[in-house]
């Protein structure tokens, strides 16, 4: 590939402009045109970016020049816009979770190995600052073992999605697989797959709208919490506590705080960008460094390692497992 990656982006809502907002702060990255099926809001969109817009991916793919095709699309879509992006030539990134189940998962994959293009899943919490040095933190055993993690994530149901799609649970799998799987597939990238896991929950007409899971992996835990069955008023909250052998991290309506046995309690900074587009986040900080990460892999050709399509698909089984034991 050569020195600038130039985007495609389908589906010009939240996310949409997120990663729009994304390319246009990294140097090795272009977006070259938008494409979204209500022409009002992909012309407004593209406009506020200065590219092109388009109501369908093939218009958009024989008007302009691209390498690759960003998917930020309802989950019911992803299989088939990448599977179609792919067949075209197009690297793909496109937004979790990756699909509603396996299945779809692995035609997806399968797509991308068969027309030799490079496929990447928007996990981004693994990239957010505070969890990435959590990870960092278990594995260089600062701290010693970990013991337990806590990771919390709720808030009032976004009622902001395109046409309510997320309410549907056949398009948008619930509030477990949309929203708790964050963490799901954080658990996994701290520990692999647990050798246990009990779930509990509730559920109404919009699928599993909280989701309580405790994970084993030998003796160590990670339980979970997520959903958006509170009230609106109810303001979003992520958290986590981990627990190590010689101390703890925690991010709790705080900064993230690192506090070692016999040491004062540490803070670290991290860069705050602004994220412009509604919804429940205020930072884009999580979003710029997974897309640059992805970027920048494309370019060099290295192997992508913190995340994969294939530990993309596990994060799916598995909460997908977690649902199935909620009555």
């Amino acid at each position: 590939m050569g020195s600038k990656v130039k985007v495609v982006l389908v589906g010009c809502g939240f996310m949409g402009r997120m990663h729009a907002n994304v390319y246009s702060q990294l140097e090795q990255a272009e977006l070259v045109a938008v494409v979204d099926i209500k022409p009002e809001v992909g012309s407004k969109f593209g406009g506020d970016f200065g590219v092109p817009s388009y109501t369908t991916l093939d218009e958009a793919l024989a008007s302009v020049e691209c390498n690759v095709v960003d998917i930020c699309l309802p989950t019911w879509l992803h299989k088939d816009f990448t599977v179609a992006a792919a067949k075209a030539g197009k690297n793909i990134f496109c937004e979790k979770p990756m699909a509603l189940n396996v299945s779809e998962c692995d035609e997806m994959i399968a797509a991308c190995d068969a027309a030799g293009v490079r496929l990447s899943i928007g996990h981004c919490i693994r990239f957010w600052p505070e969890y990435a040095k959590l990870k960092e933190i278990v594995v260089s055993g600062s701290l010693g073992k970990l013991l337990s993690v806590n990771l919390t994530r709720y808030g009032a149901f976004p009622s902001w999605s395109s046409d309510n799609w997320l309410a549907d649970p056949e398009k948008s799998g619930g509030g477990a697989l949309d929203m708790h799987i964050h963490d799901t597939d954080f658990a996994l990238y701290l520990l692999g797959t647990p050798q246990k896991l009990v779930s509990f929950g509730t559920r109404d007409q919009r699928g599993v709208g909280q989701i309580f899971t405790t994970m084993t992996f030998g003796d160590q835990i990670i339980h979970l919490e997520g959903g958006w069955n509170l009230p609106r008023t109810t303001p979003f909250k992520h958290a986590f506590r981990a627990i190590f052998e010689r101390g703890a991290a925690i991010m709790d309506a705080g900064p993230l705080t690192i506090h070692e046995d016999g040491k004062e309690a540490v803070v670290p900074e991290f860069e705050k960008m602004e994220a412009a587009g509604g919804g429940n986040i205020s930072d884009l900080g999580g979003y710029f460094f997974e897309l640059k990460y992805y970027v920048d892999k494309l370019i060099s050709g290295e192997p992508f390692e913190v995340t994969t399509p294939d530990s993309s698909k596990e994060s799916v089984r598995v909460a997908l497992e977690e649902i199935s034991q909620v009555p």
